[in-house]
């Protein structure tokens, strides 16, 4: 695999707490560190940590801008760009998709810069599996 990475919220989540993911997914990360291939991340994943951590659904001791500065500020960590068109484009995915916003924005973002969602969400992986997004299960 070549494409660049994008890690959905939950991805982010258990990389941050040091948490076991698929051998395939921490191979693909491992190249892209390699490789020097950013790994993607949506600003929308800092909106969605601080919705799970008012919820206090957030598995981490520290505040969801905490976990989130930590796990970006590393090198190699790129904070993708959200732009209108992401957004616009998030509302007329092809196909059936569920209506989650955040998981419609991650979704888009992908699709328009060509990267693949690591992920075990699996609305987001039955997505894939119909051809239009690409996803890696963690």
């Amino acid at each position: 695999m070549s494409n660049r990475l994008l890690l959905d919220t939950c991805a982010v989540i258990w990389m941050a707490q040091d948490a076991e993911i698929t051998q395939a997914a921490r191979q693909e990360i491992d190249r892209a560190f390699a490789d020097d291939r950013p790994i993607g991340v949506s600003p929308i994943t800092a909106w969605e940590l601080g919705v799970l951590g008012k919820k206090g659904r957030l598995p981490s001791a520290v505040s969801p801008q905490s976990l989130f500065d930590r796990f970006v500020s590393p090198g190699g960590i790129q904070l993708e760009a959200l732009t209108p068109a992401i957004l616009i484009d998030s509302s007329f995915l092809p196909g059936d998709f569920h209506n989650d916003p955040a998981d419609r924005i991650i979704v888009a973002t992908a699709r328009a810069h060509a990267l693949t969602i690591v992920t075990r969400d699996r609305a987001i992986l039955d997505y894939a599996e119909k051809g239009y997004v690409l996803a890696l299960p963690c």
